[in-house]
């Protein structure tokens, strides 16, 4: 356990390093300005209502004095085309429509919340609900719940222990919580390809990539592409192997998560297979770790008053347990629900290709989201394609986190898989209830046989 004066001086070290990013962010930005008022372009913000915005002016007339952006400016990335967060056209066929459980199925656990009067702080639904899920993730699995799955995976990295400012090897083909948490604990993303194959960093491109860091590597985060089972065995081994400490986040994978010591983070969101609305849990075989994980989500107690550890307020409330719980009881159901979805784009997709699913979905594992790649047509033709139709998609995970504005300043390796992913790669519509003949019709659209 990390004594007081060391995280006192953690705690410096974090808000020098925040202070350090800040201003080499306000730096870029003076340098965008620079360039931008020597071309004389003109500039408007970013309009909250029509969502628009011009960057240019058309040439033979006249620019207009340029509004420069402050430091909250909403300025979009040069590459916009990676972080739509819609079609911009009615869909007829959303890419999600989450399903939670009824209210009549939330009530008894409603009133049992009403009866004790204990409505967070590790209360008797949460308690139950953690000893379901690591029913649910195999034998001799432990589980600490959390209020989402960004501060599950901060919190698991808290607790390795690392210096701050430890460089952490992170897959750039990920959603953008996978840096956030980073950055939360204090560390510093170094960016990283994935297997061409499953989309994911393998331990043994982990090693062979060690020599090439542009410093020690003290952690590795590797991510679960849209819910496909991670090697957690072999992630251990390379731990043992290594002395590398490593948290998988295994966000979207609550169907193929099986336990082991290595700490997995799943997510509970409401378009996840099964949701609390906001929530998260991490799993792991290492009863101690869980525990630590618990004491770092309630400010670092543990049978005290005194804050031992850097910690967070992260815990989950008796109320999304009592969601958790419910959406636990119908699980045999959804599963059900999502694997018709699955199979009928199994079905519709088979014998050709030019359109490939992820290696396994819908035979070995499900997930709430359809994500193909396409070897014929780019991501943005496809995504135009349907939206004609008034079929929704989405690229869920962008352009790569090594393109987002938040991270673009941090080291990265060459990503040239990750990047061919983000020209090649889109999130079907995929929900419980979606119709087998809508599917049927969009995998005609994305073939081109309509």
């Amino acid at each position: 356990m990390a004594c007081l004066s060391g995280v006192i001086r953690g705690h410096v070290m974090h808000a020098v390093l925040a202070e350090e990013f800040a201003v080499r962010a306000q730096k870029a930005l003076d340098a965008r300005r620079a360039r931008l008022t020597s071309s004389d372009v003109e500039i408007e913000r970013f309009d909250g209502h029509s969502g628009k915005e011009r960057l240019g002016t058309p040439v033979g007339k006249p620019a207009k004095k340029a509004k420069l952006p402050g430091r909250m400016s909403h300025l979009r990335s040069d590459d916009d085309r990676f972080w739509r967060a819609n079609s911009g056209v009615d869909e007829e066929v959303p890419v999600a429509k989450p399903m939670l459980a009824t209210a009549e199925q939330l009530q008894p656990y409603l009133r049992r919340i009403d009866a004790a009067r204990w409505y967070s702080n590790g209360g008797p639904l949460v308690k139950e609900f953690e000893a379901r899920l690591a029913q649910h993730c195999g034998g001799g699995a432990f589980v600490a719940t959390v209020a989402n799955a960004t501060i599950g995976l901060t919190l698991a990295l808290f607790a390795c222990d690392l210096p701050e400012g430890a460089l952490c090897m992170v897959p750039s083909w990920s959603f953008a919580a996978t840096g956030h948490a980073t950055l939360l604990a204090g560390l510093v993303p170094w960016f990283v390809d994935v297997n061409v194959e499953t989309w994911a960093l393998e331990p043994d491109a982990a090693r062979e990539l060690l020599p090439a860091a542009p410093r020690k590597v003290s952690a590795v985060l590797p991510v679960s592409p849209f819910g496909a089972p991670l090697d957690l065995r072999s992630w251990h081994a390379f731990q043992e192997e290594t002395g590398i400490a490593v948290v998988a986040d295994a966000a979207a994978g609550f169907d193929s998560v099986q336990a082991d010591e290595v700490p997995a983070v799943v997510s509970l969101h409401a378009t996840k297979v099964c949701g609390t609305g906001e929530g998260g849990f991490v799993v792991s075989t290492d009863q101690r770790l869980a525990e630590e994980i618990e004491k770092r989500a309630n400010f670092g107690f543990w049978n005290s008053r005194e804050s031992s550890v850097r910690a967070l307020n992260g815990k989950l409330s008796e109320y999304a347990a009592a969601v958790g719980l419910a959406e636990l009881n119908n699980w045999g159901q959804t599963r059900a629900e999502f694997q018709r979805v699955a199979s009928a784009y199994r079905d519709a997709l088979a014998g050709q290709s030019a359109v490939r699913l992820q290696p396994g979905f819908g035979d070995r594992w499900i997930s709430s989201v359809v994500v193909v790649e396409s070897l014929a047509d780019d991501a943005e033709s496809i995504t135009a394609k349907l939206a004609k139709h008034g079929i929704g998609s989405r690229r869920w995970w962008g352009g790569g986190l090594h393109r987002h504005r938040t991270f673009k300043e941090f080291p990265r390796h060459q990503v040239t898989q990750t990047e061919a992913l983000a020209d090649r790669v889109v999130g079907l519509p995929c929900w419980r209830d979606l119709p087998t003949e809508q599917v049927s019709r969009i995998c005609e659209l994305l073939l081109g046989r309509q």
